[in-house]
C-alpha cells in the first residue's frame, strides 16, 4: 500500500475510459475489457479511501481496542509477499463497502443504521489484514474485532467463539498453515485451506460455474458483515437446504445468461464477484440490490427458479456498471442551492417517487432486463415463452416511457444526455418487434395499473378544486369544475405498496394453474391482491366492478381499488368516460371521495362519481 503510487495524492493520475468503452456503456452494454477498465478505477478509489482512513485514524493520541497501525503494516507485508492475495482482498465487494463506511466512522460521521461501535467498524481493517496474511502464508499475530461471538475474516472464513459480549476483541495468530483465533472465552484453531465447516469455523463458499467456456468463480457470500447494502449485517450462515439450492441455481442461471447475452456474460466474468443470499420472498417478487461502493457484489433473495435469477443478475450487473461509470463521471448536475425541493419522478418499477439520479439507475437496470427477456424469449423452454414475451413487452414499454420523461432534462450532464439518447435509440427499435396478443395485452394492463395506482397514492389535486367538486356533486351539477383538471401536486405517500400487483397476477396467470387448478392462484397468495383483482384477471368484469365498488364505499377505501375499478369498467362502452378517468387521473376520484367520506353526507357511488368526473374534457 505504501509502495503503490495510487495512494500518493501528489502523483495521482486520472482514470479515463476509452471512447469505445463509454459508447458501449451508453448503449447499456460493455464487454470484459470495459469492466477491466472500470475495475481499475475502482481499485484506485479504494486505495484512496484506505489512505484517507489512515490519515483520519492517525495522530489523535488515543489507543483504540484494535490498533490500525498493526493492520496497515501487515497489509503492506501481504502486498509485497503475495500481491495477488492483496488484490483479491482489496477488490472484494465487502471491502469497498466497508472502506466507505469506515472513513465516515473515523471522521465521526454516521455509518447508517448499524449498531456496531465505531472502533469495530474501523477495526475491520485488522480482520482484512489477518485474512490476507493467512491466505498469503505469513507468520503474524494481530488483534481483531469480535462481533456477537463471530470473527469474520473476509475472503477466508469466519471463526465462532464462545463470547458473551456483543463487541469484543480476539487475537488471530497465523503460521505454518495454521490459524489460531483466541478470545476471552476460548479459541479455535484450524488449517484454513483444508478446514471443514464445523462448530468453530465457517469457510467462505466459492463456486465454479462452467457453461461451455472458461470457468467463472463466484463467492456465495454469507459471512462478510459488509456484504449487505446500505446497512451492514452480521454473518448469516445459510441453512442446509438453502445452501444446497444455490449452486445449482447459479450454475443454471449462468448458462442462461451466456446463451441469452454472451457479451454480458463475458463482462460478468470480470465484474460479478459475489452473491450474498437472503431468504426467499413471495413468488415473482424477488429482492435484490447493489451499491456503487461494493463493486462486483449483489445481494439476492433465493429465487423462484434459475431464469428469475438470471434476470436478477443481469438487472444488478447493470447497476454495477452504471455505478462504476458514475464514479468517473456524473450523469446529473447537483440541483441549484438554494432552490426548489428536489424534483421527483414516476418510476414504473418502484412504489415511491424517485429523484433524477435514482430514475436513471432504474432506466439502465431495466433496459438490461428488457434486453435479457428479448433474447431469452427466443431460447426459453416452451413453458416459459409466454412469460418471456410478457416481460419483454412490459419492460420495453416501461423503460421507453421513462426515457421519454427524462430525455433532455436540464440537470443532465453531457454524459447523462448521451447515455439517454443512445438508450432511446435502441429501445425505439424494440418497440417495433412483435409480441403475441395475449402477452402484449397483459403487459399493457400491468403498466397502466401500476401508473394508476401510483397516481392515486402520490398525486393530490388542488384542495380548493376538490372542495368545489364536492359542492358541485352535491348540488347535481352536470360536470365537475374545470379547476379539478389543474396540475396535481406530488405528495409522497409512505403507505404506498404492492403497486406491481397486476404484473404479479399476470405472471401467475401466464405460468400455469395454482395449487387448486385455478388461473391465477387464489386471492391471498399474492400480497396486495384481493378477490376483486382475481375476478378481474379471470375475465369476470361485472363481478369485479361490484367488488371494487363495495371496497370504495367503505370507511377506509383501499387506494388501489380505484385503478382496479377503472380496468373493470373498461370493457363496458357505457362506462368508458369513468374508465378513462380512473386509469388516467384516479387521484381526482380518490380526493373527492375522501372529502365526501369526511363529511356527514357519506361516500358516493364510485361508478357514478367516476362517470361524472370523466365528463371533464380536460380528463382525456
Amino acid at each position: 500500500m505504501a509502495a503503490d503510487a495510487a495512494t500518493r495524492p501528489a502523483q495521482l493520475p486520472f482514470h479515463r475510459l476509452p471512447a469505445a468503452a463509454v459508447e458501449a456503456l451508453a448503449r447499456g452494454e460493455g464487454d470484459d475489457a470495459v469492466l477491466e477498465a472500470l475495475a481499475g478505477a475502482e481499485r484506485s478509489r479504494r486505495l484512496l479511501l484506505l489512505r484517507a482512513l489512515d490519515n483520519a485514524l492517525g495522530g489523535d493520541g488515543t489507543a483504540p481496542p484494535v490498533p490500525h497501525a498493526d493492520a496497515w503494516a501487515l497489509l503492506e507485508r501481504v502486498q509485497r509477499a503475495a500481491p495477488e492475495v492483496f488484490e483479491d482482498v482489496l477488490m472484494s465487494p465487502g471491502t469497498g463497502m466497508w472502506a466507505s463506511l469506515a472513513v465516515r466512522a473515523a471522521r465521526g460521521r454516521s455509518t447508517g443504521q448499524s449498531d456496531a461501535p465505531g472502533w469495530v467498524v474501523t477495526g475491520h481493517l485488522s480482520a482484512l489484514a489477518a485474512a490476507a496474511a493467512a491466505r498469503a502464508g505469513l507468520e503474524f499475530s494481530i488483534t481483531v474485532p469480535v462481533r456477537h461471538g463471530r470473527v469474520p475474516l473476509p475472503t477466508l472464513g469466519c471463526a465462532v467463539l464462545p463470547e458473551r459480549e456483543p463487541w469484543s476483541t480476539a487475537r488471530v495468530t497465523g503460521g505454518a498453515g495454521r490459524l489460531r483465533v483466541t478470545g476471552a472465552g476460548g479459541g479455535v484453531e484450524v488449517a484454513p485451506g483444508r478446514a471443514a465447516r464445523g462448530a468453530g469455523w465457517l469457510p467462505v463458499r466459492r463456486l465454479t460455474l462452467e457453461a461451455g467456456g472458461p470457468p467463472k468463480t463466484l463467492v456465495l457470500e454469507e459471512l462478510d458483515p459488509y456484504r449487505t447494502f446500505p446497512v451492514p449485517s452480521e454473518p448469516r450462515p445459510m441453512a442446509k437446504a438453502e445452501a444446497a439450492a444455490w449452486p445449482d441455481l447459479l450454475t443454471d442461471a449462468w448458462r442462461i445468461v451466456r446463451r441469452a447475452d454472451p457479451v454480458t456474460a463475458g463482462a460478468m466474468r470480470r465484474g460479478l464477484l459475489s452473491v450474498a443470499p437472503t431468504s426467499a420472498r413471495e413468488r415473482f417478487r424477488p429482492y435484490s440490490c447493489t451499491a456503487a461502493a461494493a463493486f462486483g457484489g449483489v445481494v439476492a433473495s433465493l429465487p423462484d427458479d434459475a431464469v428469475q435469477l438470471a434476470a436478477t443478475l443481469v438487472h444488478e450487473f447493470q447497476h454495477i456498471k452504471l455505478g462504476a461509470l458514475i464514479n468517473l463521471g456524473p450523469l446529473t448536475e447537483p440541483p441549484p442551492d438554494p432552490g426548489p425541493p428536489e424534483e421527483l419522478f414516476y418510476a414504473p418499477w418502484r412504489d415511491d417517487p424517485r429523484p433524477l439520479e435514482g430514475l436513471l439507475q432504474g432506466i439502465y437496470a431495466f433496459f438490461g432486463v428488457a434486453r435479457f427477456w428479448r433474447a431469452h424469449r427466443r431460447t426459453a423452454d416452451a413453458a416459459y415463452v409466454p412469460l418471456a414475451h410478457f416481460e419483454f413487452a412490459l419492460w420495453r414499454a416501461q423503460v421507453w416511457s421513462v426515457l421519454t420523461e427524462a430525455h433532455g432534462h436540464r440537470l443532465l450532464t453531457p454524459l447523462g444526455r448521451h447515455l439517454l439518447e443512445r438508450l432511446r435509440e435502441r429501445c425505439a427499435r424494440w418497440l417495433t418487434e412483435e409480441v403475441p396478443a395475449t402477452e402484449l395485452r397483459l403487459a399493457g394492463w400491468a403498466a397502466a395499473d401500476h401508473l394508476a395506482r401510483w397516481r392515486a397514492h402520490h398525486l393530490r389535486p388542488p384542495a380548493a378544486a376538490v372542495e368545489e367538486a364536492v359542492r358541485d356533486w352535491r348540488r347535481g351539477a352536470a360536470r365537475p369544475p374545470s379547476a379539478l383538471a389543474a396540475e396535481p401536486s406530488l405528495v409522497p405517500d409512505p403507505g404506498a405498496g404492492f403497486l406491481d400487483t397486476a404484473a404479479v397476477l399476470a405472471r401467475h396467470h401466464l405460468t400455469g394453474p395454482g395449487p387448486d387448478g385455478a388461473r391465477p392462484r387464489p386471492a391471498g397468495t399474492v400480497e396486495g391482491a384481493g378477490p376483486a383483482d382475481t375476478l378481474l384477471i379471470t375475465g369476470h368484469h361485472e363481478a369485479a366492478r361490484d367488488a371494487y365498488a363495495a371496497l370504495l364505499t367503505a370507511a377506509e377505501p383501499p387506494v388501489a381499488a380505484w385503478a382496479g375499478l377503472g380496468r373493470a369498467l373498461g370493457s363496458d362502452p357505457a362506462h368508458r368516460p369513468a374508465a378513462r378517468l380512473l386509469l388516467r387521473h384516479p387521484e381526482r376520484a380518490r380526493a373527492v371521495q375522501d372529502a365526501l367520506l369526511a363529511t356527514a353526507g357519506g361516500a358516493a357511488d364510485p361508478v357514478r362519481l367516476a362517470q361524472w368526473l370523466g365528463q371533464d374534457p380536460d380528463g382525456r
